[in-house]
């Protein structure tokens, strides 16, 4: 899943701007021009180009919905193994140790402190 290739959020939202919108709009230019022919328009036509235009619009909105969605979730370790996760996660695990550590330390310092 993590091929070179891959695109990026970006690449892909640069895509649908590119291709699909662009696509969207020389549609719907060809059914204004469709309609304002001095033979009249082409039924077969202007359906075919509103088939292929709603089409469009909904792949654009899959794409933006997937891309909003996924770059509204927080996965700190979707993209490493999991040797790494678990080093992570043992050394969070070893500073809390020492943490505990260090303030059983000084409570005895306090009290050696309050003794004296």
């Amino acid at each position: 899943m993590d091929s070179p290739t891959q695109n990026t959020s970006l690449q892909r939202l640069q895509n649908v701007e590119k291709q699909r919108i662009v696509r969207v709009l020389e549609l719907a230019g060809g059914v204004m021009d469709e309609l304002a022919n001095p033979t009249g328009p082409r039924k077969e036509f202007i359906n075919n180009h509103c088939r292929e235009f709603m089409k469009m619009i909904k792949d654009i909105q899959v794409t933006l919905r997937d891309e909003i969605k996924s770059a509204c979730e927080y996965r700190p370790f979707e993209k490493c193994d999991y040797s790494s996760r678990i080093s992570n996660e043992i050394c969070c695990k070893k500073l809390e140790y020492v943490l505990s550590q260090l303030d059983a330390m000084k409570q005895t310092i306090d009290e050696y402190q309050a003794t004296i």
